[in-house]
């Protein structure tokens, strides 16, 4: 692996190398000269943690099903024209991905073998195993690996951007970014790049309890926030349903929505099912976080007698595998399950091209919201979402690429030194994330009670 240099240039900057990052590498034109960081290793992303699966629209006739589905679990907040742009694009978004060698599961047939999740009212959702997340990035990134045009970078963290508001611009752009190799201690860089890319994943690093990895903490929103960078329902953070119950430190261990989706159903202490688990997740959530404070109980149970054993054994292998270190035999009895902060619907705000609102900076992935979601994401529509719209600002880049705006005066009026206090910077922008998240929670909190306010004047006229 290359090392960075106090000062480097590059035309095209992606930070983040999961799905998003490495997709839209892919698409950008091989001209232009790609610098790709992650903050830790190139495995230690959350794209390589998603089981269920990724969607695709089946045909015409699947659309109004699928697109009702996604905006009914999104709280009908979901911006149409996002939605529309994704499902129209899912066909073309799984054709590169077998292109570059994923490995979805097929029927007996050999034709693409689809399985449902909850709140889809037909099977439309593509997988490898339960590990689907991580076959589809593996197979990106050993392709990115192969573009002589691609450089990638471990262990390197975004501190802030480099931009042109430095000089007060009314309209200011994106020309890089400053960066810390390493740990805390570890050299403050410059990276200059005509285009940058946000595709840094979620916030669960913010929460105690969280299936993500601890070191997504949201620093692209803090430093949006920094810079006057518009954000978008940033309070809008789903929770999974069911995560396996540790007394373990550590990431939560997710138990796929497909395994509801096979047929798993939920108990409480005393074995009686209390809820439909086909519901939209946030109101299994609700569901289970109820009989847990009725029962007093610290977790629910998940049984899959209803699965086959070989359908457990194949289908979900891995997670068959870590109950079975944990302690517990899927197939032979219950395992105990309990919510845990998982994905983040809200993030830096887009239009459908994923462009920020600063000039030559884009967003991607978890990182970035296009209103695709609404207030609720439907079940394995993330990869989906984060693919198409990688591959849209990839071809928005390349489009424009010969009108970006450059000052080389900008790199050297960053002093580096105003970096080296790391740990104060981290505590700052975890704060700052934090505070804006409430803020935004008593907006929307405030809004929808004037709503339902209003509501019996606007009937009774």
């Amino acid at each position: 692996m290359k090392k960075l240099a106090d000062y480097t240039k590059t035309d095209v900057l992606i930070v983040g190398a999961g799905v998003a990052g490495l997709y839209c590498a892919l698409n950008l034109p091989d001209n232009l000269n790609i610098i790709i960081i992650t903050k830790g290793e190139l495995e230690e992303c959350d794209s390589y943690l998603a089981q269920g699966g990724i969607c695709m629209l089946r045909d015409e006739n699947d659309y109004d099903s699928y697109f009702e589905d996604t905006m009914r679990a999104g709280h009908y907040e979901n911006n149409t024209e996002s939605v529309d742009i994704m499902l129209r694009s899912s066909q073309d978004v799984v054709r590169d991905l077998i292109k570059y060698g994923t490995r979805f599961e097929k029927d007996e047939k050999g034709n693409l073998a689809f399985t449902r999740e909850g709140a889809h009212s037909a099977p439309r959702i593509l997988y490898h195993e339960d590990i689907t997340g991580k076959e589809i990035t593996s197979h990106l990134l050993k392709a990115v690996k192969k573009l002589p045009n691609v450089t990638l970078y471990e262990n390197v963290t975004m501190v802030d951007i480099i931009s042109s508001d430095m000089k007060n611009d009314l309209n200011p752009y994106c020309q890089g970014i400053v960066a810390q190799l390493g740990n805390e201690n570890g050299k403050l860089i410059r990276i200059l790049s005509n285009e940058v890319v946000l595709a840094c994943g979620g916030i669960g690093g913010l929460y105690e309890h969280s299936t993500n990895y601890a070191i997504l903490t949201g620093d692209a929103l803090a430093i949006s926030l920094k810079h006057g960078i518009k954000l978008r329902n940033i309070d809008y953070i789903q929770i999974h349903p069911t995560t396996l119950y540790s007394q373990k430190p550590g990431r939560a261990f997710l138990i796929s929505e497909s395994v509801r989706g096979e047929g798993g159903i939920l108990l409480n202490d005393k074995g009686v099912r209390f809820t439909d688990e086909l519901q939209p997740r946030d109101v299994v959530t609700k569901a289970i976080h109820d009989e847990m404070a009725r029962t007093g109980q610290k977790h629910v149970w998940l049984s899959m007698e209803d699965i086959p054993t070989d359908i457990i054994k194949s289908h979900f292998k891995h997670i068959y595998e870590h109950c079975l270190e944990e302690g517990y035999d899927c197939t032979k009895e219950p395992i105990p399950v309990v919510p845990a902060q998982h994905y983040f619907m809200g993030g830096v705000d887009v239009n459908s091209d994923s462009r920020t609102s600063m000039e030559q900076l884009y967003a991607v992935g978890e990182t970035s919201c296009n209103g695709v979601h609404g207030a609720n994401r439907l079940a394995s529509n993330s990869l989906l979402e984060s693919l198409v719209f990688a591959k849209r600002a990839a071809l928005k880049i390349a489009e424009e690429y010969d009108n970006t705006r450059y000052d080389e005066e900008l790199a050297d009026m960053i002093d580096v030194h105003e970096y080296e206090n790391m740990e104060q910077i981290v505590s700052t922008y975890k704060e700052s994330v934090l505070s804006e998240i409430e803020r935004m929670k008593k907006y929307h909190e405030q809004h929808n009670n004037e709503i339902k306010r209003r509501r019996p004047d606007s009937v009774s006229a």
